[in-house]
């Protein structure tokens, strides 16, 4: 079991508070969640000593497990857990999508994998624009809304430069697995009666996931998906080849031309992900890697944690308004300079240095008060210009050697575009979305972004996603982290964070712990239902925020913690997934 000095107090004082209440101590403070709060606290973290995968579904953490027990590296069991996941967790989990991977070796390394979708080259600046100059929903659904994937081209880079494991093999368990699996009540949660209405639109999509005369599987059916396990045979075969080349890229850009889709062959043959240098920061004495843009998570969140690190948040009560205030000024400003700056670094030149600098932090935090809101009107970006220049999942691997793997991807929303790409088996992703369809305008998660995160052919749209890996002040393995969520990923993985740094919190407390989210636009501080008591909401309001109760914001985190040489990990009880040890 972790070993935990506050255990005894942390424990028995929960126990007199409610049975799902945590309490830890950090500097001198001691945590109680709300009474209202719905996660229980006090379960054991699932551990380990030689090795951890923790993912959104229990199947794809137990194949990421056996490559490990079979003398695979935390690369190796990152590339089984995500081509299971495009299986088992369709909604997110994919090969028709894109995302983003941070490693941080036992010898030291560090590194940053973007296979971030591309906009296809017939792609223009107005293309969701109707005549009256509004946004249309082909942003969201249907063919128009995808992107190039970038998902196998990922797994693939990274296996050709850390994997260990033969490919074939590696790929084996999610070829079984979309030779049928047990249908679970996680995967009916994703097919809502909306969802349904939605897929039904497509008829790939029906056949696929809508198999009872046009309605869900039931809990205990086997799914089969013989299409996707012949894709998936195709990748198995012939690497990334097997994807952007042949048989696959054909279905694709047949798909394509049956819904006015603009993908071509020659978009599939062009894709390749990029390795990239790792955001580095420093929090509470700890390095924090994060990913660069297209990735605006790693910058966002130096920006913030440098700003929070000028004030003692360990001595301020947790979820307090003090506490709370500080979060919501530090977030309106990060995001400002987010929705403003970043976008693809390989079409616009970003300030990245000076906004994850320390002495920028200062330049923000000076016009923060200690007694008021300012107003997000207010509050714009801070740099000049440069001159010259949900649906989502998360899943955090370590191996026996110390090498951890932080992999979030994404097809944007719950099953993407919903199009099925027909004798395919694969969902395409909708992340053209992602852009600023017309600069100054929300997207679907709110997040208002301007021109330089505009549509172009071959360019990488705007993400939030935040794969995370913190070492200790010593330079040892001290956490992996991430989630999806939209907009709110930022500032959920940096809560997490912030609950083991300036808490002390375990990795259970940190991750079902209930979380705040403000974004600069709109002007509002969002909780989760039960997260905030009704006086911190009041003396909230009376700095001038404006606060709104949400049944949930967006999260499934997924998190391993190390503590003198032991593994620690829970999957958010938000989703239920699962973690498991080697």
């Amino acid at each position: 079991m972790l070993r935990d000095p506050w255990g005894p107090i942390r424990y028995v004082l929960a126990a007199t508070v409610l049975a799902n209440t945590a309490c830890a101590t950090g500097t001198g403070t001691v945590v109680t969640f709300p009474a209202s709060w719905r996660f229980n606290a006090l379960e054991a973290p699932v551990t380990a000593h030689r090795g951890m995968v923790v993912s959104t579904d229990e199947l794809a953490t137990r194949v990421g497990v056996n490559v490990l027990r079979a003398g695979g590296n935390a690369v190796d069991a990152a590339i089984a857990v995500h081509f299971s996941l495009a299986v088992v967790n369709p909604e997110a989990g994919n090969i028709g999508g894109g995302g983003f991977m941070v490693a941080s070796l036992a010898d030291g390394t560090t590194a940053a994998l973007d296979f971030r979708e591309k906009a296809p080259a017939a792609a223009t600046h107005d293309m969701y624009l109707d005549a009256e100059n509004q946004v249309t929903d082909q942003s969201v659904v249907g063919h128009l809304s995808s992107g190039v994937p970038g998902s196998v081209s990922g797994m693939w880079v990274a296996h050709q430069r850390y994997g260990s494991l033969k490919w074939q093999d590696l790929l084996e368990p999610a070829l079984e697995l979309a030779r049928g699996f047990e249908v679970r009540a996680r995967f009916i949660g994703s097919l809502t009666p909306s969802m349904v209405r939605s897929l039904s639109r497509f008829p790939a999509s029906a056949a696929q996931f809508l198999p009872r005369n046009g309605q869900p599987p039931q809990i205990g059916d086997t799914l089969r998906q013989p299409d996707l396990r012949a894709t998936l045979q195709r990748i198995q075969e012939r690497g990334a080849d097997g994807f952007y080349e042949g048989e696959t890229a054909d279905l694709i850009v047949a798909e394509m031309e049956r819904g006015n889709g603009i993908i071509t062959l020659q978009d599939l043959a062009n894709y390749e992900a990029v390795w990239r240098k790792p955001v580095s920061f420093s929090y509470r004495g700890h390095t924090v890697i994060s990913m660069p843009p297209s990735s605006s998570g790693g910058a966002t969140m130096a920006e913030m944690a440098n700003i929070l690190e000028l004030y003692d948040l360990g001595s301020l009560p947790w979820h307090g308004h003090e506490r709370v205030h500080l979060y919501a000024e530090a977030w309106r400003r990060a995001y400002a300079d987010r929705n403003h700056y970043l976008a693809d670094p390989d079409f616009v030149d970003i300030p990245l240095e000076r906004m994850t600098s320390p002495t920028y932090a200062q330049e923000r935090a000076a016009s923060i008060s200690l007694n008021a809101a300012t107003p997000s009107l207010d509050v714009g970006p801070g740099m000049e210009a440069p001159q010259d220049r949900i649906n989502t999942t998360h899943f955090s691997v370590v191996d026996e050697l110390g090498n951890a793997v932080a992999v979030t991807t994404t097809l944007n929303s719950s099953y993407g575009s919903k199009v099925t790409v027909n004798g395919a088996g694969f969902v395409l992703n909708n992340e053209m979305d992602d852009f600023s369809a017309k600069p100054g305008t929300p997207n679907q998660f709110g997040l208002v972004q301007g021109e330089n995160n505009a549509i172009a052919p071959g360019k990488r749209m705007l993400s939030a996603m935040t794969p995370t890996i913190v070492l200790d002040p010593e330079g040892s393995l001290r956490m992996v982290t991430g989630t999806p969520g939209g907009g709110t990923i930022i500032t959920t993985v940096f809560q997490t964070i912030s609950n083991v740094l300036d808490y002390q919190m375990n990795v259970v407390e940190a991750v079902s712990a209930p979380r705040v989210h403000h974004q600069h636009l709109p002007d509002q501080i969002f909780y989760e239902s039960g997260g905030l008591d009704a006086e911190t909401v009041r003396s909230l309001e009376v700095l001038g925020h404006r606060v709104f109760e949400r049944p949930g914001i967006s999260g499934d985190v997924q998190m391993i913690l190390i503590e003198d040489g032991l593994l620690s990990a829970w999957s958010d009880p938000r989703r239920g997934g699962r973690a498991a040890g080697h």
